[in-house]
């Protein structure tokens, strides 16, 4: 992790826990907001007009986090407008790295390069997302809800597609539903793999599957999304751990009572965004599973296993 703008120590995945051995995930620093205008968003400050070219994406292909973010850019069309730069699937022990070329905008091996040159004082790990301001060097925003909102509103005269990911008459709703699925599912898987007490581990898992159950009972009424007929941030936030969860969290997280394929409904819910234009080209689950299976505190070996066999493997990027 970085202190003070030094790298210090090789990366480890789990840096805090709380009273009960439960995991604390790091709270994310960067919290700018790039707008139509340049003005202030909900945190931070101003200054951060939505210009095509001007930001850079960083993302990592395992991450659900970064996968939001990639995803919402995809939907919006927003491709050629904002840049990405994709790092490799597995952390090394500097964190991410950016493979066999180095970045584009300031030649670096390593995403913690580029926190340290935003704030030379930074403390804490580099982590993805990351939206990078090339006119000024400076990490604009690193939170994958807030990234996420900005490819629909900050952005969105820059799109090439119609998509409304907020629509004004939900937002109320959206926030709601999104703000009880993250710490049930899809911070709750998180919380069941990394627990390092069988308390914690106990009440993380139970959340994923009643969290589960709930959702499959939603699209009992036929709906196509969470709140109807149109996707919104909130489907894009599940779609992350839905997709994820046979081929990493049932396995290596110990979210084993059942599988995904085991509910019906959300698998077809997962098929319907999965064949949403732009949404596959996302999905590496290769990465996915070279990345969550290289974390040695959970799989000191670092096999990869050769499944699960995924029918809608096919229609991602990737079936490895």
């Amino acid at each position: 992790m970085l202190v003070r703008g030094k790298w210090t120590e090789k990366w480890q995945p789990v840096q805090a826990k709380d009273e009960k051995g439960g995991f604390v995930r790091q709270t994310s620093s960067f919290r700018n907001w790039v707008t139509a205008d340049g003005t202030a968003g909900p945190t931070g400050t101003g200054g951060f007009p939505a210009e095509a070219g001007r930001y850079r994406l960083y993302v990592a292909l395992i991450c659900p986090w970064a996968s939001r973010t990639l995803i919402a850019r995809a939907l919006m069309g927003l491709e050629g407008a904002v840049p990405v730069t994709v790092v490799e699937p597995a952390l090394s022990d500097q964190g991410w790295r950016f493979g066999a070329e180095a970045d584009p905008e300031r030649a670096a091996s390593y995403l913690h390069e580029l926190y340290s040159v935003a704030d030379p004082d930074f403390t804490g790990r580099a982590t993805v997302p990351v939206l990078w301001d090339t006119r000024t060097g400076v990490i604009v925003n690193n939170e994958s809800a807030d990234i996420l909102r900005m490819m629909s509103l900050g952005f969105g005269g820059l799109a090439t597609k119609g998509a409304d990911l907020y629509p004004a008459s939900l937002r109320p709703a959206i926030d709601a539903l999104s703000d009880w699925i993250y710490p049930r599912l899809n911070n709750g898987v998180y919380r069941a793999g990394f627990a390092t007490t069988q308390v914690a581990y106990d009440e993380a898992v139970a959340g994923v599957f009643a969290t589960l159950d709930t959702l499959e009972e939603r699209l009992s009424d036929g709906r196509a999304f969470l709140f109807g007929p149109g996707l919104t941030e909130t489907d894009i936030r599940l779609f992350v751990t839905l997709v994820r969860f046979d081929a990493a969290y049932h396995g290596l997280f110990k979210c084993n009572i059942r599988r995904l394929a085991d509910y019906p409904r959300l698998v077809a819910y997962l098929e319907r965004v999965l064949d949403l234009p732009g949404v596959g080209a996302t999905v590496n689950l290769g990465h996915i599973k070279r990345g969550y299976y290289s974390i040695r505190t959970l799989n000191p070996t670092g096999i990869v296993p050769a499944g699960p066999h995924l029918p809608w493997a096919a229609r991602t990027a990737s079936e490895a």
